[in-house]
């Protein structure tokens, strides 16, 4: 299971940070991510972090968004700075062990003035 925090409303260029937690150990998971859906937009991906530490970013948050992956606390978290009104969206945790996945519930990120 995997339980989103953190999201909520802020200015442009304010930051954010996001935490997934997972209700067991994430140490054997492939890769863990967080995705986006913006109003009436498809789910998009941001941030991945695969098991050997390493990191891939969707250009538009590169730079700004950080992903960071706590094995010993089973968490990940996703550090936004510089957030854009673009930025709105619902933010999903995913898991992916390879031949099974899971999601959170979603946590809503709000950047307006």
């Amino acid at each position: 299971q995997l339980v989103e925090s953190g999201g909520g409303l802020v200015q442009p260029g304010g930051s954010l940070r996001l935490s997934c937690a997972s209700s067991g150990s994430i140490s054997s998971i492939y890769a863990m991510g967080w995705y986006r859906q913006g109003p009436g937009k498809q789910r998009e991906w941001v941030a991945i972090m695969t098991s050997d530490g390493k990191a891939n970013y969707k250009d538009s948050v590169k730079g700004r968004f950080t992903i960071v992956r706590d094995n010993a606390k089973n968490t990940v978290f996703l550090q936004m700075n510089s957030l854009k009104p673009e930025d709105t969206a619902v933010y999903y945790c995913h898991a992916d062990w390879g031949a099974l996945d899971a999601w959170g519930q979603g946590t809503l990120v709000t950047v307006s003035s």
